[in-house]
């Protein structure tokens, strides 16, 4: 039998029921068909990658403001350049 593929959302979705422990660890393995080992692993792993998630939002803040500064200085250029174009002209 093959072996089923699970989303990353999925995955996040029975982390967090487990850590918010509204219901037991076995519970949640059960009622989702899951093998506990397994949802071990995905809560390690999880809990382990915890600090990505601020990490990436910084980045991606960084990532926009380069960008706005970017095109802040490329319209400066282009505003430039046509009046250049108009004082030769």
């Amino acid at each position: 039998m093959p072996r089923k593929k699970y989303t990353a959302e999925f995955k996040t979705k029975i982390v967090l029921s487990i850590l918010q422990g509204d219901k037991e660890f076995n519970v949640i393995c059960s009622e989702n068909g899951l093998n506990p080992n397994m949802v071990r692993k995905w809560k390690q792993e999880f809990l382990q990658n915890a600090h990505l998630a601020f990490g990436a939002d910084s980045e991606r803040k960084a990532v926009q403001r380069k960008e706005d500064d970017l095109k802040k200085k490329n319209d400066q250029m282009l505003r430039t350049i046509g009046q250049l174009t108009l004082e030769r002209d």
